[in-house]
């Protein structure tokens, strides 16, 4: 078993211990890893048709949000789109890149579509901290995952949460080993780090195949515990997807399982497995998240979007098809990638929105797919 990371006091780690203890014990126990994974594995013909309500989608013509919205910030860059619900209006969590660092902000939207900014919501912690360099808000935490339902901030002991991304080192993209913070707000506008000095998650304590760099969250609240999907690099240099649980979102116990998702020898996902989000859909699960590989016809880098299900949410069977292509929008806007996506149902007109990173022809911004045609918008 592996050690729980992050600060608590010595009675609530023992029993989240024993807790977790009892959780690995009843994934594992009596069966190789191997016979676990043949056990679950779910038939193709459920998973394709699980897949198809995620493979039509219609292209929004341009990006919806750029690093031009907060031009004071000199963002060269934004990515991770999180969209929700709050205070009656869609509101975005995005971060943006500088050359310095990450930096996470806030727009807000009536419709979807045209988003205005609210500026930072956090910046680079002190000098020497774990996130130093720069702070990603993805892993917000929401009063339900159900695709049929627009999700809202949740909160747990009369507070909103949220876990981030982070890395320690400033200076360029993505420096230094990376890890998740901890933060909270009382009107889920104004956010507070929980600890300035100690991340919930780090490389301390990590397998072989987590042993570089931990990258971000999502956070979800079932049977009584929190869930904390991530990605990470190890020491093969490839990133893969792994699970740890928590009592009271500080202190992380991970799954003796890990990695949950791994890279597909030829796959879409051969080279990265990364930035898992969870939904509910009836009686199953879905994972959305991005593979990367060098297998098409011009041996270029591509991200996709792909998809995976889970009855349990340790064991997935992911599709091997993605679901959003690199270069499918007619623009360009998303020819190199198209990933990191955000996915939320919209009960006015009754439609799935998946919001994405689109890296192409206009460089790096947020895009917009859905699954119903919006009169006067779609691409040509």
């Amino acid at each position: 078993m592996q050690h729980a990371v992050g600060p608590a006091t010595l009675g609530l780690t023992a029993l989240i211990i024993v807790a977790s203890a009892c959780f690995l014990r009843s994934a594992s126990a009596g069966h190789g890893r191997d016979s676990i994974a043949d056990s679950h594995s779910i038939p193709p013909d459920t998973v394709e048709r699980w897949a198809a309500p995620y493979r039509t989608w219609h292209y929004y013509p341009r990006l919806v949000l750029t690093a031009e919205l907060e031009g004071e910030l000199g963002f060269r860059m934004v990515d991770g789109p999180n969209v929700f619900r709050h205070n009656g209006q869609w509101q975005m969590f995005y971060f943006g890149f500088d050359g310095t660092g990450y930096q996470a902000c806030r727009a807000v939207s009536d419709d979807l579509l045209h988003w205005e900014g609210r500026g930072l919501v956090m910046s680079y912690g002190k000098a020497g901290a774990f996130d130093y360099g720069g702070v990603a808000f993805t892993g917000p935490l929401y009063d339900s995952i159900d695709v049929r339902r627009p999700p809202q901030l949740a909160q747990w002991n009369g507070r909103y949460w949220l876990l981030y991304g982070c890395y320690p080192e400033q200076g360029g993209y993505e420096l230094g080993s990376g890890g998740q913070g901890l933060a909270w707000s009382q009107d889920g506008l104004q956010w507070h780090r929980a600890s300035r000095t100690t991340p919930v998650l780090s490389i301390d304590g990590a397998s072989a195949w987590e042993a570089r760099v931990i990258y971000s969250p999502c956070v979800l609240r079932h049977e009584g515990m929190f869930w904390n999907f991530y990605n990470a690099r190890g020491l093969t240099n490839r990133e893969q997807i792994g699970l740890a649980r928590s009592a009271d979102l500080k202190t992380w116990q991970r799954f003796e399982g890990n990695p949950l998702l791994g890279n597909t020898p030829g796959g879409y996902d051969e080279l990265l497995a990364a930035d898992p989000e969870i939904y509910r859909d009836g009686d199953h699960w879905v994972m959305i998240y991005f593979g990367a590989s060098r297998n098409s016809p011009d041996s270029t880098l591509h991200a996709h979007t792909l998809i995976a299900f889970s009855r349990d949410l340790l064991h997935w069977t992911p599709h091997p098809e993605p679901i959003l292509r690199a270069g499918g929008h007619p623009t360009g806007l998303d020819s190199t990638h198209a990933h990191n996506v955000s996915l939320v149902y919209n009960p006015d007109n009754h439609t799935r929105y998946m919001f994405y990173c689109a890296v192409g022809a206009q460089g790096r911004g947020i895009a917009l797919v859905t699954n119903r045609p919006l009169p006067g918008t779609e691409a040509e």
